[in-house]
């Protein structure tokens, strides 16, 4: 008995999407992508169009740094006193600020909406996606999309995200708003 041809499988002419036609309008390519980083691409691409510039997101910072030096005096705030010259060792800043290299990532902000919590437009955040993110802390969200920081707020009237600048409304997540805490921020870099 002879075998008849299937019409499942295999290429078929006019079948499938036109390259270029898809939801970015050009032809994709499959990518590696380290899982920890998963939510920032996804939420780089699902924002595009209203995607942060592109120095906005750093991965975490490389366990092969160069060391500063700390010296063992300390700087008054108050009436200054003589410095010594006394080197105390070398501090490198990852010790200090990464607690959770696989789940850190850094970024910049834009707009100044958390000016009272200290965090002006331009600093650097360090962000630790492996901590909870608890009523109280600054998480960076993303809502509808959108990329933003914010103080999270979580009791039994709701969830908010609360701006640290009285120019801003807070925003109340709603049931039907999509909110993705990609992380709690646990430093900031500021430039005087």
């Amino acid at each position: 008995m002879a075998k008849t041809p299937s019409s499942r499988g295999g290429s078929r002419p006019g079948a499938g999407r036109t390259p270029g036609t898809g939801a970015y309008g050009e032809p994709t390519q499959p990518i590696r992508v380290p899982v920890s980083l998963l939510p920032i691409v996804r939420a780089w691409l699902s924002a595009r169009g209203k995607a942060p510039p592109r120095d906005a997101l750093y991965p975490a910072p490389s366990r092969a740094t160069r060391p500063l030096p700390l010296f063992s005096s300390r700087v008054a705030a108050g009436f200054p006193s003589p410095a010594d010259d006394h080197l105390e060792d070398h501090l490198d800043l990852n010790e200090h600020l990464v607690r959770h290299p696989a789940a850190t990532f850094l970024v910049r902000v834009q707009g100044d909406s958390m000016t009272g919590a200290g965090i002006q437009h331009g600093d650097l955040l360090v962000v630790d996606r492996s901590l909870e993110p608890k009523s109280g802390t600054i998480v960076i969200a993303v809502v509808n999309g959108e990329l933003t920081v914010k103080r999270l707020k979580v009791d039994s009237g709701g969830v908010w995200l609360v701006p640290e600048n009285p120019n801003y409304p807070r925003l109340e997540i709603r049931e039907g708003m999509d909110l993705t805490i990609w992380g709690v921020v646990v430093h900031v870099v500021h430039s005087l």
